[in-house]
């Protein structure tokens, strides 16, 4: 867990990224910067749980103790990271005071005053006014730091926590600026009352210029101040056989902060354990403690505020009850009730929709229930009505392209609540530490949900949809053929509600992959040039991703020559259409129109043999070739294996590589700005369940780019 990897130059003028390792499935980076409050340069490090992806986490800061730096903690406390990570929750770990960087004579004199003693104080006495001014480090400047170089963490919550001297830092900052600042504090074997014992003296004199100066430093003295209950609870854990507790001299005197709790009603959770010194072994054995400790206080600071908690809840905490009040009014009626409503029901292959009433039960454990606002319907789905898709399902309701709103969640789901605008995403998110495909830069691919979802479940391996006495199959984990379905909460992308639902929908699979498969699989560059075969919805979305790369050369290729207008004002500077030449079209366009070949090509056809086309119509050394379009069922890709010898690159995407919780909201946010203009994709709309067919046939037809159904 050490922060020891490679050295990187951070790309930020206000700070340097000394080094960034991956820690159950965040990431921990070691952060150096100049600070105001210490006239030097400091360190700490920062933990990102993997919920930071998706949304604002809470922030953890821990004050290490005597002598120590911030990789003390990083490296021998891991246990803290895993908990973190489970729990949603950054941790952020400064050092303990100025070093190095104007050396004062004799800071370095003592272990327990000056480098690695700073307590968490501002220094009042020359030389160490001007650099040894921890406490506004590390309750202003740090924060502030912190918020304005790592949006994922919260401006408003966090907690504190510290070890020997650093829980004495923390002890006596959480009470010196209160609940509002701090949402809990806890401590491992904590200076309790330092004006009290030599540790204390010693740094109060020298940086206060007296003993009593330190009083306002002190927890035991502060709590006595206070005479009330400042924090729901306290919580300490001091081991019993700690050297600093039992030895000649006690430095800790819990004790005397026990009884100041208790005099003032301030509750307090102190535990000592035995057989446990003051070491990080002592820590790394009850830090999960602390951390959901502080989790579940941030949490419910949250929740307080009116706002749902993103990260899940410790495997032992209690389900809570449904707060109806907090429920929009349309949806008050059916929580924890099945939904009788209308669906497009798919009987069999190679056969009309059927509208049916179905119904729709309530969501189970870590899923959603949701009303279906719009439809635009997707070729996979009559890819899959029609036969071709070898994990085709039937009875099933089809349909994955939707804009959704929550109507209920099930225990356990905290990213999304009722009244909450989401996308359903057939390729989930799950986020999980143990995920290395949502942990890994390289895919979007997250396997948690994959083998009930290829099933036509839900994760527990049963259905929530019946008609006619009959289960239904789920059909690519959002069957949104139907005024209700049931998601999993991994599959639910919530979005700004400014988005009406009918253009959202389409981001939930077609115009989504066709702008990141230009952006994130094949990554366009501007000046290069391209070719798109197919200009369906999913083949435009690609030009247009390729022109606002600033593609210089966008070839579009079709038979259907009545597509090559909407493609030029989508963006195409040039128009193949294969039937007009006696040769291969690859030739065409690798010998005719460029002289080596395309940087890049796109098959959005699903045709193994335009597939062909496609990589090698790719430039000679270099092309890449990109695999959109769903084949029929059997159908295998076949080239010549010189066609790869000679540098060309055969590549897939799924969703466009869009890790979809996180990523699509962002997508959303960009339409809204107008960057990513969407209106043009809706050529046809209908209205009501009974409409789907008619959609079916619309999308059939040769004018057809994206045929919305509102219900």
């Amino acid at each position: 867990m050490s922060a020891s990897a490679s050295s990187d130059a951070s790309a930020s003028s206000n700070y340097t990224l000394v080094s960034s390792n991956r820690v159950f499935g965040g990431f921990l980076k070691k952060i150096k910067h100049a600070s105001a409050s210490t006239s030097t340069d400091m360190t700490f490090s920062v933990f990102l749980p993997p919920a930071a992806r998706l949304t604002e986490v809470p922030v953890l800061y821990y004050l290490s103790g005597l002598t120590c730096t911030d990789d003390n903690f990083c490296q021998k406390a891991s246990a803290a990271f895993a908990a973190a990570s489970k729990r949603g929750v950054a941790i952020v770990v400064p050092d303990t005071s100025p070093r190095g960087h104007e050396s004062i004579e004799g800071e370095d004199d003592s272990y327990d005053f000056g480098t690695g003693a700073g307590f968490y104080i501002d220094a009042t006495q020359e030389p160490w006014a001007k650099n040894y001014n921890m406490y506004s480090y590390v309750t202003s400047e740090l924060p502030k730091f912190v918020n304005d170089n790592f949006p994922e963490t919260s401006k408003t919550l966090k907690s504190i926590t510290g070890h020997s001297m650093g829980g004495h830092g923390a002890l006596t900052i959480a009470l010196r600026e209160g609940p509002d600042a701090y949402a809990s504090v806890s401590a491992f074997a904590p200076i309790c009352n330092p004006t009290q014992v030599p540790w204390g003296k010693k740094a109060f004199e020298g940086y206060l210029g007296s003993v009593e100066a330190g009083a306002e430093h002190d927890a035991t003295m502060l709590m006595k101040k206070a005479n009330k209950m400042v924090f729901p609870t306290i919580l300490i854990d001091q081991g019993a056989a700690d050297n600093f507790l039992s030895g000649e001299v006690n430095q800790l005197t819990p004790a005397a902060f026990v009884d100041a709790c208790k005099a003032a009603g301030q509750p307090l959770r102190y535990r000592e354990h035995e057989g446990f010194d003051h070491s990080y072994f002592f820590i790394s054995s009850y830090v999960e403690d602390h951390i959901n400790f502080h989790a579940d206080a941030l949490y419910e600071k949250l929740a307080s505020a009116g706002a749902v908690a993103p990260a899940p809840p410790a495997p032992s905490a209690p389900a809570t009850e449904v707060d109806l009040d907090a429920i929009p009014e349309e949806f008050r009626a059916t929580q924890g009730k099945q939904i009788e409503c209308k669906a497009a029901v798919a009987w069999g292959p190679k056969e009309p929709l059927v509208t049916e009433t179905i119904t729709v039960d309530p969501p189970k454990a870590g899923e959603v229930r949701v009303k279906v606002v719009a439809n635009a319907l997707c070729h996979t789905d009559i890819y899959t009505l029609e036969g071709s898709d070898p994990e085709g399902l039937f009875p099933c309701v089809l349909g994955h392209e939707a804009g959704t709103i929550v109507e209920s969640v099930g225990p356990g789901v905290t990213s999304v609540k009722p009244g909450d605008h989401v996308i359903p995403c057939y390729t989930p998110q799950c986020n999980r530490p143990e995920c290395i495909f949502c942990a890994s830069p390289k895919t979007n691919l997250c396997p948690t949900i994959r083998g009930t979802q290829g099933a036509g479940m839900m994760p527990d391996g049963t259905s929530r949809m019946t008609c006619k006495g009959k289960p239904l199959y789920h059909f690519m984990g959002c069957s949104t053929f139907s005024e209700y379905t049931v998601i999993a909460e991994i599959s639910a992308a919530k979005i700004n509600k400014a988005m009406p639902l009918e253009k959202a929908s389409l981001f939930g699979c077609g115009i989504a992959t066709g702008l990141g498969a230009a952006w994130n699989t094949v990554n366009v560059q501007a000046g290069q040039s391209v070719a798109v075969f197919g200009l369906g919805a999913v083949g435009l979305s690609v030009v247009q991703a390729c022109k606002l790369a600033g593609a210089s050369m966008i070839i579009g290729v079709d038979l259907n020559p009545d597509k090559f207008k909407a493609a030029a004002d989508f963006g195409c500077t040039h128009f193949v259409n294969p039937a007009d030449y006696d040769k291969p079209v690859q030739q065409v366009i690798a010998g005719d129109l460029t002289k080596w070949g395309c940087d890049a090509t796109f098959d959005c056809t699903g045709n193994v043999e335009v597939m062909r086309s496609a990589l090698e119509c790719a430039h000679r050394g270099w092309g890449q070739s990109c695999v959109i379009g769903v084949a029929a069922a059997g159908k295998e890709i076949a080239t010549r294996p010189f066609q790869l010898v000679t540098g060309r690159r055969w590549c897939g995407t799924a969703f466009g590589g869009w890790k979809s919780r996180a990523q699509v909201p962002v997508l959303i946010e960009r339409s809204l700005n107008g960057e990513i203009p969407v209106d043009s994709y809706v050529t046809h709309v209908f209205d009501g369940v009974d409409k789907t067919n008619d959609a079916v046939d619309a999308l059939h037809g040769g004018n057809c780019l994206r045929a919305v159904v509102r219900y």
